[in-house]
Parts: C-alpha cells; structure tokens; sequence
C-alpha cells in the first residue's frame, strides 16, 4: 500500500505545467495587474490528456491505499481482537497514517471544474503556478526573494546547530530571551489584544464596516459556509483538539488568580470554564483580524500587493512596498508562521503518537515522530500544491463536518444536563467579566496562561491575517469581522465548553484524568483519551477524536505553507508546485527538529519569540488603516449597523382622518 501511495504523490507533484505565471498578489483594486508573467520555465509543456493521466494515477494508487489501510485501522480499532498481535509497535502508526494521509490525498487531486470566474472573483491571490519539482533549483533563483527565502532557513538552521552543539547553553539562552519577553511585554500583549478586541467592534457596528472590499460591483469568491470553514479550520489547528480536554482540567486543578477559587472546589469549575472561553474566545480571533482586515482594505482598495507589509501602505506609498521595511515585515511574517505552526505541528505530533499508544500500546520512540510528522507533512504539501479549490477547500469542509459531528456525539453521550448549567453560568461570567480579565496582569499564572496565549496567537496572525484577506474581495467589512471574530469565537466557545464541561464532570465523579496526565511525565496529550474512553460509545469517539487531529492540522499546515510561498516569491510571481512543497518540508524539519532535539520547552518559546512582535505591528497596522479611513471613506456614504437598523424601521407618520375637538367647545 505504501508503495502505491508514494508514487501517487511524487506523480502529481512532478507534474509540469505551463511558464506563464499569473500574479500572486494582485486583487482587483484599482491597479490593473491582472496580467500574466513570462519567466524562464525550462519544464517541459505536459498536454491535457496527460495531466488527466497523472493525476488519474494519483487518484487510483490513494483510493487503493485507503481501502486497503482503512479495512486493516477499523477492524484494529473497533475489533482488537481480531487483530491481535499480528500488527504491533510502530507498524500501527504506519497504518493509521497510510489511511489518514491516502484518504485526504485522494480529495485532494480530485478534478475541479472550473467555471470561468475565477479571475474576476479575485481567487487569483492564492494561485498556485504548476512546475516541475526538476526545476526547483531555478524557480528559487528566479522566483524568489533571497532575502526573504534565505534568512529564516539560515536562522533555523543555525539555532539547531547551536542546540545540538551546545544543548545546556542554547537552551537556557532560550528560555531566558523568553521569560524577559513574557514579563516585560505583558502588559502590551493584554494591551494588543484589547485594543484590537475594541477595534473590531468599532468595525463590526460602525459606518466603516459598511465598505465593500474591492469595490461596489466585486462578488465573493465563494458561499458563506465555505468561506466560514475556510478560515475557521485554517486559524484554529488541532489546537483546539490538543487544549479541548485539557485546559480546563489544568485551571481546575490551578485555578486563576483573578476568581480566587479553592482548587477542585465548584468556583473553580466556573472559573476554568470561564478562562478557557477567555484563552479561546474574541480576543484570541481578533489578533488574526487587526492583521487582515488592514491587508484586506490596502489590496483591494488601493491595490497593494498580498503580503504582510501591505500594512504600510499608508506610511510607504503602494508603489514603494518593495523597500527594505518591507523586506523586513515579510520576512518577519516568515519567521512568525514557521514557528506558529511548527509549535502546533510539534504540540498535535505530541497527542496523536499519545492516542496511538493508548489505542494500541505504541511505546514512545524517536521514529514515531518521524514517521508522524513525515505523513503529516505528505498530506499537507499536497494539499497545499493541490490548489486553493481543491484540497484547501474540501478537507477544510470535511474538517468542520467532523468537528460538528464529534460534538454533537459528545454532547449526546456525556454529561449534558451538567454542560449546559455549567456552560451558561460561564457564559454569563464570561460577559460580565471580560474587561477586567482582559487587564488582569497579576503574578506568573497570568503570564504562563493568558501572556503565553497572546503571543501564540499573534504568532499565527501573518499568515492567518494574510488568509483571510485573500478569500474577502467582495465582502464588506463588518461581514469579515463578523466571521472571523465573531463567528469563530462562537464555534471555539462551544467546543470549549462541551469537552471542557464534560472533562471537568467526569474528573469530578471518578474518571482521573489529571492522574493520567501526571502518569505521562505531565503531558497534555493524553488528557482526552483517558475522557472519551469512560463515556459510551468511547472506541467511536477516540477514532473521531484522531480524526479531528489530523485534519485540524492539515487545513492550517496547507494554508501556511501555501502562504508562506507566497510571501517569500519575488512580487508578481506566483508561487510554483516545487516552491510551495519547499516550504511544506522546511516546516516541518523545523517542527521535527524541536520534537527531538529541542523539547516542550522549546515548541513554547518558538511561538513567543515569533508571536510578539507582530502584536506590536499589529498596532502599526491598525493605526495605518484608521488614517486610509479617515481620510479616504469620509463622506461616502457608509453608514452604521445601528443606523441602518433604525432606517428599516417603519416610519411613523400623522394621521389627521379625524379633526381634531373644537377647543372653544
């Protein structure tokens, strides 16, 4: 089966395809740059018949390889019996990753028809140009900024030399950089978050929402639902599957200062609930707003290109973005996405070798990781190279399908009358007190939770802001605030208190979780299996529950990847097949890296040396974009939430049917 799958995937990314390049970065503003771009492309030129050849091949080799794996995974999972000891140790995670990675392959070169509108809907900010992996030396000399593409790979590599060569050293030099940034930047962290939570909500309610991202006359690219998935799945990662379970047991058992609650006592459920809705909810979703909606605004109305330093537009000039702070911000952007995902990659590798040696008895190894994070990449590269419409999107689609599922399973199955109560009154706290959390900066439990949170999700706002601005030509802004701040807070919220209520009630009525958590060296990982395993229906739940894992972090790693080919490719060139899987192997050597050489620890620190300095460009961007407002969409007509609802409200007019009493009468 391994045989067929690998020849499948080197098949289509070997694929060649034509040498003009459609832009990457252009998006119907007012610049017409729509245009193609003539490189040299010493590929050769493959006809249609067989490039419906080759990836008809791809699609056989992983639709055999999934059947084939699948039939062997469910009897193994469901019917252990059956199996035995005929499989056993790492074999089972060659399996469960042949049958995850074939069968999100297989969706993935599935054909697209496409119906002629995609450049005019803009979807051509995310086009993938097709080459030849033969050529890839080429593309990186042509195609690529060598500041951008060098820097961050030098860096990298340089830290693990010195992680390898001095282990003690660089690792407490490490630790160090990251407590002074955790302590010193704090209080601009809580500040950041803040401020972009206020921003947003200026934006959702106020008249600057009202404006139309690429003019009047631009449509969406796509429906609402796909839209939604689309930045739901990519913003989150297996980030929530990973801290589902967990966060709420660890502030159970450590409550936050700010409640001052007993541990294990009932306040403390209220108070772990509360902070899992805060780590997870509008703050945390707001960070990848405050980055896009600037990035959005400056590509489509002023026609800056799509990249990260597009937030200094009103400071540079749209023609002078190719300046050396430019240069800087993108690379920056870089450095930020790698080690964001490399901390989830790292984190996510964590809980599904911990799920498979729970299911199957798996011993930890140093080559479960490679095995992992080696099929994980395989399925996302893919993905990645596949296409904005056809892996990106569907297994997005297919991600959200599960999450909803699982949920409602777990609902149905668990504790529910105890979920709800529970969830309402932290709901209700949660309201009443997100403004003095939200400024709450009192001892090192605040800056190991909510600090650490802030700069993990900032660290994702590059490329997640960058996402979502290329997937909102056609909406108005108060709409691309609403799904991403709004909408997606409310589907983290959910999540959050259905798996946390119900972690919290089975810890309280026997099924120790923490305890296993405490058997495992303290890691996170293996808090959800010890959970779903006591409820009904627990084999059906664990196997979603691995699902959900992989998926989650397939529908980030691809559009991470993707973006992060983008923003290293020379401005006007679209990023290559060969490119984009460049990115897809050096992120996840980097993740590899730190899983065997640098630890926990390490995965921790990445995320916040990267996270906090775009909360301070964060500022920059949302000052940048509040002078464009001021001084471009004054007078024009947009109108507020509140004003238009007012507007439709009917009118009340005076009768006067009936004269009125003769007061001399």
């Amino acid at each position: 089966m391994r045989t067929r799958f690998l020849p499948g995937l080197l098949a289509l990314l070997a694929e060649a395809g034509g040498s003009a390049l459609p832009i990457a970065d252009t998006g119907g503003g007012p610049r017409p740059d729509n245009t193609l771009i003539p490189i040299p492309d010493n590929t050769s030129h493959m006809s249609a018949a067989n490039a419906g050849g080759v990836h008809a091949t791809a699609a056989g080799a992983l639709l055999s390889g999934f059947v084939g794996s699948g039939a062997v995974v469910l009897v193994g999972f469901f019917f252990p019996a059956l199996v035995g000891d005929v499989l056993g140790g790492q074999t089972w995670l060659v399996v469960a990753l042949l049958f995850f990675g074939s069968g999100l392959g297989y969706i993935a070169v599935l054909p697209h028809d496409h119906d002629g509108t995609a450049d005019s809907t803009g979807s051509t900010l995310l086009a993938v140009r097709r080459g030849s992996v033969r050529s890839l030396l080429e593309d990186i000399v042509t195609a690529h900024d060598p500041v951008i593409l060098g820097l961050p790979i030098v860096v990298f590599v340089s830290y693990f030399a010195l992680q390898v060569v001095f282990p003690a050293g660089t690792t407490a030099a490490v630790e160090g950089l990251t407590d002074s940034i955790l302590q010193g930047m704090g209080p601009i962290l809580l500040g950041v978050a803040l401020l972009s939570v206020c921003y947003c909500g200026a934006l959702l309610f106020g008249p600057w929402g009202d404006i139309k991202l690429g003019g009047a006359d631009a449509t969406p690219a796509y429906t609402y639902p796909t839209y939604f998935s689309l930045i739901f799945t990519a913003g989150i990662a297996a980030g929530i599957v990973f801290w589902g379970p967990a966060e709420a047991l660890f502030h159970y058992q450590q409550p936050p200062p700010y409640f001052d609650a007993a541990p294990g006592s009932s306040a403390a459920v209220n108070a772990a609930l509360v902070y899992s809705l805060f780590h997870w909810g509008v703050s945390a979703w707001a960070a990848y707003a405050a980055v896009g909606i600037p990035i959005a605004y400056f590509v489509f109305q002023r026609g800056a290109p799509l990249r990260v330093s597009s937030i200094l537009t009103p400071f540079l000039g749209v023609d002078n973005l190719a300046s050396p702070w430019s240069r800087l911000v993108d690379t920056l952007a870089v450095f930020a996405t790698i080690g964001g995902i490399a901390t989830s990659l790292g984190l996510i590798s964590q809980q599904f070798l911990a799920g498979v040696g729970f299911q199957w008895g798996v011993p930890p190894s140093d080559l479960g990781p490679v095995l992992l994070v080696g099929g994980l990449a395989a399925v996302f590269i893919l993905s990645a190279v596949s296409g904005l419409h056809r892996g990106i999107r569907r297994i997005s689609g297919l991600t959200l399908v599960l999450f909803g599922l699982f949920a409602l399973l777990l609902l149905a199955v668990g504790p529910r009358e105890y979920v709800v109560a529970r969830g309402t009154d932290a709901l209700g706290a949660y309201a009443g007190n997100f403004l003095p959390m939200s400024l709450f900066l009192s001892g090192s439990w605040v800056t190991a939770w909510t600090v650490w949170n802030w700069a993990w999700w900032f660290s994702w706002a590059p490329f997640a802001g960058t996402f979502i601005a290329a997937l909102s030509r056609g909406r108005r802004i108060r709409t691309v605030v609403f799904t991403s701040v709004v909408a997606t807070s409310a589907a983290t919220g959910m999540w959050f208190l259905i798996f946390g209520g119900t972690a919290l009630s089975l810890q309280g009525s026997g099924v120790d979780a923490l305890a296993a958590i405490t058997e495992r060296g303290g890691s996170e990982a293996v808090a959800g299996f010890s959970l779903l395993s006591a409820l009904p229906l627990g084999e059906l739940l664990l196997f979603l529950f691995l699902s959900l894992i992989v998926v989650f972090m397939v529908t980030s790693a691809d559009t991470s990847t993707l973006v992060a080919a983008i923003l290293a490719s020379r401005r006007g060139i679209a990023p290559s097949r060969g490119s984009i899987a460049l990115w897809g192997i050096f992120q996840a050597a980097v993740a590899l890296s730190v899983l065997l050489i640098g630890g926990a620890e390490t995965l921790q620190a990445l995320a916040v040396l990267t996270g906090a300095p775009f909360a301070v460009l964060a500022v920059l961007a949302l000052i940048g974009l509040s002078l464009a407002l001021y001084r471009e969409e004054r007078g024009r007509g947009h109108t507020s939430i509140i004003r238009q609802a007012l507007d439709r409200l009917p009118s009340i007019q005076a009768h006067h049917d009936i004269d009125p009493p003769n007061r001399d009468d």
